[in-house]
């Protein structure tokens, strides 16, 4: 295609936005599995499992979702806070690709230290979140988070952006928290952050539809590309720039653009 001006661009992609953020967009992604929920805890834990496992065939993701959370009563935050030994065992079978029940038993452990310690998640993410970034509270997240004895296998399940990851799944957790729930799409249930503090959930399908477009020079989709990508995005719109996210996973997904 032609190169566009900034202004076609932004204009393009506004539009792509707004297509594909509305709520039709739930019924064939992750983000469904914290709409179940009302309650701030389930919804956070609930989103923070899905997201975990949220790599590879989607129906597949779903599937294992949709099971996660019956395994856990449907009550994921009753589940953490007074979970039992015998409890940890029933989730035994558990696997979505190289996530298993020894991973899920950890999560489950330190979901409950860390609740206990700080409230809820978004504390812990009010307490490191930079005016202009997430990515150093999510560096601090994965430390506390694995701050307890846990097997080494399951430290792979959460990226760290200080050691060159796009985190690309925890990116996306952190826009259905936080971004507005008005278009219906995601869930802005923490209101102590900004929009404009969100990082692209950068993957490969993003990634090649930014370089198509010119908003991505970088080969490697990691936290450098992820800079990159943020800083052409907040050119488009400062105070929403992962908005684009809905614009550059639909042309990629769905429009094999």
């Amino acid at each position: 295609m032609k190169k566009l001006t900034k202004s076609e661009l932004k204009e393009f992609l506004d539009e792509k936005a707004a297509f594909y953020e509305q709520p039709k967009f739930i019924e064939t992604d992750p983000i469904q599995i914290p709409h179940l929920f009302t309650k701030k805890e389930d919804i956070e834990i609930s989103g923070f499992l899905t997201a975990t496992i949220s790599w590879g065939n989607r129906k597949s993701i779903l599937t294992n979702a949709h099971k996660l959370m019956a395994l856990l009563g449907n009550s994921p935050y009753d589940f953490v806070m007074n979970h039992t030994e015998d409890n940890l065992q029933n989730l035994k079978g558990f696997v979505h690709r190289t996530f298993n029940s020894i991973d899920l038993s950890y999560f489950i452990v330190a979901l409950k230290h860390l609740y206990s310690l700080h409230g809820d998640m978004e504390n812990f993410y009010s307490q490191f979140g930079h005016e202009e970034s997430l990515q150093n509270a999510i560096h601090h997240f994965k430390k506390e988070f694995f701050g307890f004895p846990h097997p080494k296998r399951t430290e792979k399940h959460i990226s760290d952006p200080l050691k060159n990851s796009a985190a690309k799944r925890i990116n996306m957790f952190l826009r259905w928290m936080v971004r507005d729930p008005k278009p219906g799409v995601d869930l802005g249930i923490w209101t102590s952050l900004s929009p404009a503090q969100l990082s692209c959930p950068l993957d490969v399908h993003s990634g090649n539809v930014a370089r198509r477009l010119g908003l991505l020079k970088r080969k490697q989709n990691d936290a450098k590309a992820l800079l990159e990508l943020d800083t052409k995005l907040r050119q488009l719109d400062a105070s929403d720039p992962v908005k684009y996210d809905y614009a550059l996973f639909g042309l990629g997904v769905f429009e094999k653009f």
